[in-house]
């Protein structure tokens, strides 16, 4: 697991118990930025939810923090009746003051490289068919339509699928 990894002024770590009020502050912040309507209530209780990702051991949350300050994170576990070889993306965020400047690219490769520890072959997401932005962000690192799931009428996430490198060869 991901303890810290220092890259220039960043570091990527575990994200710590402590830091469940920070990490739903800056998910709520970057969710913002896809409903162009405003953030609609689902109902959650975010802070709870995050307290318990940060805490589930059979799960990781990584943060990327620069100068003192978090503006990136990624959550992510094997999916619930999913292959030990797969791992899901369920959360993967970055402050939206801090966009283009390289942070989801160092959180996303810090994401592969544990995945690639964990023997994962597969990763895979889901993201919200108005979040063009991320979709393109995604395609980019080489995310594409999972083929296993398709989205039906009426969905309102896209569903991608990751191979991880090295993970294809069983290394």
């Amino acid at each position: 697991m991901i303890h810290d990894r220092v890259t220039g002024g960043r570091v990527i770590r575990t994200a710590l118990p402590a830091e469940a009020e920070t990490v739903t502050a800056l998910h709520q912040r970057a969710r913002a930025t896809y409903y162009p309507d405003g953030v609609p209530d689902d109902g959650a209780d975010w802070l709870v939810r995050w307290r318990e990702a940060i805490a589930r051991p059979d799960g990781h949350v990584l943060c990327l923090v620069e100068g003192g300050r978090m503006i990136g994170l990624a959550s992510f576990r094997t999916p619930p009746d999913g292959p030990a070889d797969t791992v899901k993306l369920f959360q993967f965020h970055v402050d939206p003051e801090h966009w283009r400047g390289g942070v989801g690219t160092a959180l996303h490769q810090a994401c592969v490289e544990e995945w690639q520890a964990d023997a994962r072959r597969t990763a895979v997401l889901d993201v919200h068919v108005d979040n063009v932005r991320a979709q393109a962000f995604y395609a980019r690192l080489g995310w594409v339509p999972d083929p296993d799931n398709p989205p039906a009428d009426g969905d309102h996430h896209l569903f991608l699928r990751f191979t991880v490198p090295g993970g294809e060869r069983g290394e």
